[in-house]
């Protein structure tokens, strides 16, 4: 059964940068389309950016230019690259597959003080 494993998170201030990793163990993970999504406090999750194999991507408005979201092929890896972080970026990251979604991970917290 495939596994998501997210890290990286963390306690950061206003305007700070943090660097989400994922590690997914899944032989299809390189023609898979990846994503990160997140969930805030009392809130519904939601996806935040999603990479293709090829490396195309795309992102929630609320994150574009701010969040950069990349992948390994060769090391089964997703990453989330956050700078200028704001207070309502706090929230529950996950990583999954929008190409048959995968048994959700822990999740990584991220928390922007202002």
């Amino acid at each position: 059964q495939a596994q998501l494993v997210e890290s990286g998170g963390g306690l950061v201030q206003a305007g700070g940068s943090l660097r989400l990793s994922c590690s997914v163990s899944d032989s299809m993970f390189s023609i898979r389309v990846m994503a990160w999504f997140r969930q805030p406090p009392g809130k519904e999750r939601e996806l935040v950016a999603s990479i293709r194999g090829s490396g195309s991507t795309d992102y929630v408005d609320s994150v574009k230019g701010r969040f950069t979201i990349a992948r390994d092929n060769a090391k089964n890896m997703v990453y989330l690259q956050m700078t200028t972080l704001k207070p309502e970026d706090t929230a529950v990251y996950y990583c999954n597959s929008l190409s048959g979604p995968l048994v959700w991970g822990q999740g990584t917290q991220v928390t922007v003080s202002s």
